[in-house]
C-alpha cells in the first residue's frame, strides 16, 4: 500500500472517529500523524513535530486572549449596542448591524468560531426581543464572519495567503477579500428577502442601552441610589459617587481595549508584523493595567481550538510529505475539465469542515 493511500485512510479513519467519539479533532490528529509518519514515511519524531503551525498556533492564543478580555470588560457588547443605536431602533436593520460587526471581529483577527459565539447570544436575544425571524439572524452572523473571514489579517487570510505565496502563486490579498465579502454580502441580501426582512420594514424600537450603559451595572447602581435616596431623605449621593467610581474603570478599559485592537490591526497591516504577537503584547497590556478586570481571561483562549489546529495541522503536513494533496488533484484533473476538479475539492473541502472545522479544512486542503 502506498504511502499516500495509507494516509488518506488515515484521514477518513480521523473523521469517522472523530464523528462517532466526542474526541478532539487535533488529538487524534497528532496520533494519526505519529503513526503515519513514522510507520509509513519513516521520519523521526521530531520530523513530525516540525509539522505544527506556530505561526497559527500562535495567531489563535493571541488573538482568543484578547477577544476573552474584550468580552470579560464589556467591549464586545459596548460595540454591538452602539451599532444598535446608530441605526435608530429600526428593526429591520439590526440583522445588517450582525452581519456588519461579525465582520468586523472576523476581519481585525476574531476566528470565526469565536465571533459566532461572541455575537450569536446576543443577535439571538435581540430576535427573540422583537420577533426577528432567528433562523435569518443565526445565518446573518455566520455570513458576517465569512464576510470578513479572508481580510489580510484574518486566520483564514492568513493561511490562504500564505500557501499561495509558498507555491509561487500570485497573491492579491484585496481581491480575495472583497470576492469573500461581496459573496456573502450577497448571500445575506438573499436571506433577508427570503426569511422576512421586508416585514421588518416598518418597525420601530427604542435603542435598547437601557441604562447599564457599557455593561458596567449602572442599572443596579441606579436602582441602588433610588434605595439609599429614600432611605436617606432623597440624598442618594454617596451611592451615585460609588456608582461612578465602578463604572469609569469600566469605560476607561472598554476605550482603552478598542484602542488596543485598532493597534493592534494597525500593527499588523501597516507594519507587517505577526498578529499573533501584536495580539497577546496588546492583552498583556490590557491584564497589567487593569488586573481586576481581566480575571479569568486566560482560561477563556479557545484551547480546544488551538489543540484541533495543532494536531490537524501536523497531520497535514504528513499528509503533504506523503503525497496525498497530489494524488487527490491529479484525481480531480482527470475528471475532464477544470471547473469539474474545482468543484470536487470544493465538496472536499465542504464535507472536511463538516466533520472538523473550517480551520481544520483550511490546514488540510490548503496542503
Amino acid at each position: 500500500m502506498t504511502p499516500e493511500l495509507v494516509s488518506i485512510i488515515a484521514l477518513i479513519l480521523l473523521f469517522v472517529v472523530g464523528t462517532v467519539l466526542p474526541i478532539n479533532m487535533g488529538a487524534l490528529g497528532f496520533v494519526a500523524a505519529w503513526l503515519v509518519g513514522v510507520y509509513a514515511l519513516g521520519l523521526t519524531e521530531r520530523e513530525i513535530i516540525s509539522g505544527i503551525s506556530g505561526d497559527l498556533v500562535l495567531t489563535l492564543v493571541g488573538v482568543t486572549y484578547l477577544f476573552a478580555i474584550a468580552r470579560n470588560n464589556g467591549t464586545v457588547d459596548l460595540i454591538v449596542r452602539g451599532a444598535v443605536r446608530m441605526v435608530g431602533g429600526r428593526v429591520a436593520l439590526i440583522p445588517w448591524v450582525m452581519f456588519a460587526v461579525t465582520a468586523v471581529l472576523t476581519a481585525i483577527g476574531a476566528a470565526s468560531p469565536a465571533a459566532c459565539a461572541i455575537v450569536g447570544p446576543i443577535a439571538l436575544g435581540f430576535a427573540g426581543r422583537h420577533r426577528i425571524n432567528p433562523l435569518m439572524m443565526g445565518m446573518f452572523v455566520v455570513h458576517g464572519a465569512q464576510a470578513g473571514g479572508f481580510s489580510p489579517i484574518s486566520i483564514y487570510g492568513v493561511i490562504t495567503n500564505s500557501v499561495m505565496a509558498e507555491n509561487g502563486l500570485p497573491v492579491n490579498e484585496v481581491a480575495i477579500f472583497l470576492s469573500s465579502l461581496l459573496v456573502n454580502l450577497a448571500i445575506a441580501v438573499a436571506l433577508f428577502f427570503a426569511l422576512g426582512g421586508r416585514q421588518l420594514a416598518s418597525r420601530r424600537v427604542e435603542p435598547e442601552l437601557d441604562d447599564d450603559t457599557v455593561g458596567g451595572g449602572t442599572r443596579g447602581g441606579h436602582g441602588n441610589g433610588g434605595a439609599t435616596a429614600m432611605t436617606n431623605g432623597g440624598g442618594g449621593t454617596a451611592t451615585e459617587a460609588r456608582a461612578a467610581i465602578t463604572v469609569t474603570p469600566r469605560l476607561a478599559d472598554q476605550v482603552v481595549t478598542l484602542v488596543a485592537f485598532g493597534a493592534v490591526a494597525f500593527v499588523a497591516l501597516v507594519f507587517e508584523r505577526n498578529i499573533g504577537f501584536a495580539a497577546i503584547t496588546a492583552a498583556v497590556i490590557l491584564t497589567a493595567l487593569f488586573p481586576k478586570e481581566q480575571k479569568g481571561a486566560i482560561k477563556q483562549i479557545a484551547w480546544s481550538t488551538v489543540l484541533l489546529v495543532a494536531g490537524v495541522s501536523t497531520f497535514a503536513a504528513i499528509l503533504s510529505k506523503a503525497g496525498a494533496p497530489e494524488a487527490v488533484g491529479m484525481w480531480a484533473a482527470g475528471l475532464g475539465t477544470v471547473l469539474i476538479g474545482a468543484l470536487v475539492l470544493c465538496y472536499v473541502g465542504g464535507i472536511t469542515s463538516a466533520f472538523a472545522s473550517g480551520l481544520s479544512c483550511s490546514a488540510i486542503n490548503s496542503r
